[in-house]
């Protein structure tokens, strides 16, 4: 199965909207696409998911890796809108204990730090 992306303009945030089977065979691509948006400066990320049936464990090092490389920088990579078999894989290897899940990208965007709440502390 193909996977499809496209990138849009969320509210403080940038949304990757995700479309196909996430495997060994397309994670790379998600990688990439995820490390374009660090590279142009994109400091917090909602990755919509609601398009993906299917994740194996080469598209979780995907995330956690970005996952890393946008806290390292700063920012927050978040999860929205995930189907329950996809839910289930994250909840089995825990990665919803370290990156944010959200039931909707709405929820996600509520829950961006602001600038202003970066320059507090």
């Amino acid at each position: 199965m193909e996977l499809l992306m496209s990138v849009r303009p969320g509210r403080g945030c940038t949304v990757l909207e995700v479309s196909g089977e996430l495997d060994m065979a397309t994670s790379p691509q998600l990688r990439q696409a995820l490390q374009g948006l660090v590279d142009a400066g994109d400091r917090q990320v909602v990755v919509e998911l609601a398009g993906v049936g299917f994740m194996d464990s080469s598209a979780l090092g995907a995330l956690v890796e970005m996952y890393k490389a946008l806290r390292a920088a700063g920012g927050r990579l978040s999860l929205a809108a995930v189907q329950a078999p996809v839910r289930n894989v994250l909840t089995v290897t825990s990665v919803d204990r370290v990156i944010h899940v959200y039931d909707s990208v709405q929820a996600a965007e509520a829950d961006v730090p602001s600038a202003d709440d970066a320059t507090i502390g």
